[in-house]
C-alpha cells in the first residue's frame, strides 16, 4: 500500500465515540460568538447615541450639549461648558474608540470561529476579509495584539489631552501599560516567526 492509499484509508475512518464528542465539543463555543454578536449591536448603538449627540450639539440643542459635556468632563478638572475643539476631539476619539473595538470583535467572532469551530467557505464570496483566506491561530494573536495597542493608543491620546487633570504617576502608569502592549505584541509576533521558520526547515528537511 503506497503513501496516498495509507492517506485515503484514514481518511475513510470512523471517528471513535469519544474522539467525536470531544471534537463535536467546539460548537459549544457558538453560543459565546453569537453573544459577542450582540455586543457588537451594543456598541453599534452606543455609536449612533453619541454621534446623534455631538451633531445636536453642533445645531445647538442644549440637552445633547450637555451629554456630550457629561461624557467628556473629567474627574479633578474644570467641566468644559461649551462645544470646543478639544471637546469634539475627546468625543470623536470615542467614536474611533468604539469602532476599533468593534473591528476587534469582527476579528474574533469570524477569525475565531473559522479557527476554532467550523470553516465558513468564503473562498468565493466577493466580500471575504483579505486576512481572512491565511487565519490561523497565529496570525489571530498578532492581529489581536496589534488591535489591542490601536485602542490603547486612543485611550492615551485622550488621557494626554486631559493632561492637566491627571496626576504624573497615573500618566506615566498608563504610559507604562501602553509600552507593555507594544511589547507583547512584539514578543508575540517574533515567537510566532520562530515557530513558522522551524515548522518551515523541520518539513524542508524531510
Amino acid at each position: 500500500m503506497n503513501h496516498l492509499d495509507q492517506e485515503t484509508s484514514k481518511a475513510s475512518r470512523p471517528i471513535r465515540p469519544l474522539p467525536n464528542l470531544i471534537f463535536m465539543s467546539r460548537w459549544l463555543q457558538l453560543p459565546l460568538y453569537l453573544g459577542l454578536i450582540l455586543a457588537q449591536g451594543v456598541y453599534v448603538y452606543h455609536f449612533w447615541v453619541e454621534l446623534v449627540d455631538l451633531i445636536g450639539a453642533a445645531m445647538g440643542n442644549q440637552a445633547a450639549l450637555e451629554h456630550i459635556l457629561n461624557a467628556v468632563a473629567i474627574d479633578g478638572a474644570v467641566r468644559p461648558t461649551k462645544l470646543n475643539e478639544s471637546t469634539i476631539m475627546l468625543v470623536v476619539l470615542g467614536l474611533i474608540d468604539v469602532v476599533m473595538i468593534s473591528n476587534l470583535l469582527i476579528m474574533v467572532i469570524v477569525g475565531g470561529y473559522e479557527t476554532f469551530v467550523s470553516r465558513m467557505n468564503l473562498e468565493s464570496h466577493p466580500d471575504q476579509p483579505e486576512w481572512l483566506s491565511h487565519v490561523n491561530a497565529s496570525v489571530l494573536k498578532v492581529k489581536l495584539a496589534t488591535a489591542i495597542i490601536g485602542i490603547s493608543s486612543i485611550h492615551l491620546l485622550k488621557t494626554f489631552i486631559n493632561a492637566g487633570a491627571y496626576d504624573p504617576k497615573t500618566l506615566l502608569a498608563q504610559t507604562g501599560i501602553h509600552i507593555t502592549f507594544l511589547l507583547s505584541a512584539i514578543a508575540i509576533a517574533y515567537s510566532d516567526r520562530i515557530m513558522a521558520g522551524t515548522t518551515t526547515h523541520h518539513k524542508n528537511s524531510h
